[in-house]
C-alpha cells in the first residue's frame, strides 16, 4: 500500500522520539502532565471546511485525519497533550485552485469559520487567515477583512505559489502591508516541484521536497533583501524552518549588501516552530541555532508530526531546556509574540 505524504512525514518527525520512548499515548500523557490544567499554546494546528477538504482531495492532496474536523475533536486532542490554546491555520494546497473570484470566496469561507470557532471557544483557539494567494489583489482586500473584521491572529501562507517564493516580486505588495501592521506571517510549506515532477512519489522524494521549499522561500526573502526591507513582518517557519539550521554556513553570502545585519542576524530574528523538529536528531542542531526566544510550540495536528504529547516529550527528552526556557518555548514566546491570547 502506498505510504501518503502525511504519514511520511509524521514517521519522520515523531521516529526518533517513538526510538526512545515506543509506548505513547495515555502513558505519554501523564508524564507530560497533561492532567494539570492546559497551558501549551500550538502555533501549528490545522482546520478545513468541507468545501476545501473536497477540493484538495479532488487535486490529489490526501488529507484524511483532516475528515470531519470539528473543535470538539481537536479540544479533545489539546487536553490530553496540556494544549490551553491552537492557533488554527489552513495547511497545503491552500484554497486558489485556478480561479481568482472563486479562491476569494472560499479564503473568506474557511476565514470566517476559523473565526466563528475562536469567538465560540473563547481563550481555546486563535486563527491565521488564509489568503487567496497568488491573487495579490484579493489577498490584500481579504488580508484586510480578516485583521480589522475577524481580529484574526495573523496570516497564513504556503511557502510558493505557481513556482513563485515568497521574496519575489510579485508579493511586495503584500509584505509591505504586513510590514506597516507590523504583523505576523505563518507560513506552511508547500511542494513547489511537485506540480512539475509528475514522478516525485509520496512517500520518497515528495516527502523531501515539501521541507525543502521552506528553505526555499526563507532564502527567497534573503537573497532579495526583503527582510531588511520589511523588518517588522514577524515570520514563523513551520517544521523547524525546513532545513536552515542545519545549512546556515551555505547561506551565508545570500543578500550581499542587501542585508547589512547579515544572514544570521536575520535567520536568528525569524520564529520557528518544533512540529518534526523535536527528535533526537534534529532537535540539537536546531536548538543551537535557533535563540529559545525565537521557538514556538507547534504540533502540526491532525495532519502529521505527532499530538501536544508527543512533541512536548520530545523537547523535554531531547531539546536540553531548562524549565524556564521549556516554559518559554511551550507558552511564553507566543505570548510575547501573540498578546492577545494573555487576555
Amino acid at each position: 500500500m502506498a505510504v501518503g505524504r502525511r504519514d511520511f512525514l509524521a514517521g519522520l518527525g515523531a521516529a526518533g522520539a517513538a526510538a526512545l520512548a515506543p509506548a505513547f499515548g495515555g502513558r505519554v500523557a501523564a508524564q507530560t502532565g497533561a492532567a494539570a490544567r492546559p497551558f501549551r499554546i500550538d502555533t501549528h494546528a490545522h482546520f478545513t471546511v468541507p468545501k476545501l477538504y473536497d477540493l484538495a482531495t479532488a487535486h490529489g492532496v490526501q488529507q484524511a485525519t483532516l475528515k470531519d474536523w470539528s473543535p470538539a475533536k481537536m479540544l479533545a486532542e489539546m487536553e490530553e497533550g496540556g494544549v490551553a490554546t491552537s492557533i488554527l491555520s489552513i495547511s497545503d494546497p491552500g484554497v486558489h485552485f485556478g480561479d481568482n473570484m472563486a479562491a476569494r470566496a472560499l479564503a473568506r469561507e474557511c476565514n470566517e469559520a476559523g473565526a466563528k470557532v475562536v469567538r465560540d471557544y473563547r481563550g481555546r483557539f486563535g486563527l491565521f487567515a488564509v489568503l487567496p494567494l497568488p491573487d495579490v489583489e484579493g489577498s490584500l482586500k481579504e488580508l484586510e477583512y480578516a485583521l480589522d473584521t475577524l481580529k484574526a491572529d495573523g496570516i497564513g501562507v504556503l511557502s510558493s505559489y505557481e513556482g513563485k517564493y515568497l521574496g519575489n516580486a510579485a508579493f511586495t505588495p503584500l509584505l509591505q502591508e504586513m510590514n506597516r501592521r507590523k504583523g505576523v506571517v505563518y507560513c506552511h510549506p508547500y511542494c513547489a516541484a511537485c506540480g512539475v515532477q509528475a514522478t516525485l512519489t509520496d512517500a520518497q522524494n515528495r516527502g523531501v521536497e515539501f521541507v525543502f521549499d521552506t528553505t526555499r522561500t526563507i532564502l527567497s526573502l534573503l537573497q532579495t533583501g526583503a527582510v531588511a526591507q520589511f523588518p517588522d513582518i514577524r515570520f514563523i517557519w513551520s517544521h523547524g524552518g525546513g532545513t536552515v539550521p542545519y545549512i546556515t554556513s551555505r547561506l551565508n553570502g545570500a543578500g550581499g549588501d542587501k542585508l547589512p545585519k547579515g544572514v544570521v542576524y536575520e535567520l536568528q530574528k525569524f520564529y520557528y516552530d518544533t512540529a518534526q523538529a523535536f527528535n533526537p536528531y534534529t532537535m540539537p542542531s536546531f536548538r543551537k541555532f535557533v535563540p529559545v526566544s525565537q521557538i514556538l510550540f507547534g504540533t502540526d495536528f491532525p495532519l502529521g508530526g505527532g499530538s501536544a504529547a508527543i512533541v512536548a516529550k520530545g523537547l523535554k527528552d531531547n531539546g536540553g531546556f531548562t524549565d524556564a526556557e521549556l516554559r518559554a518555548v511551550e507558552r511564553e514566546n507566543a505570548l510575547k509574540l501573540l498578546p492577545r491570547l494573555k487576555t
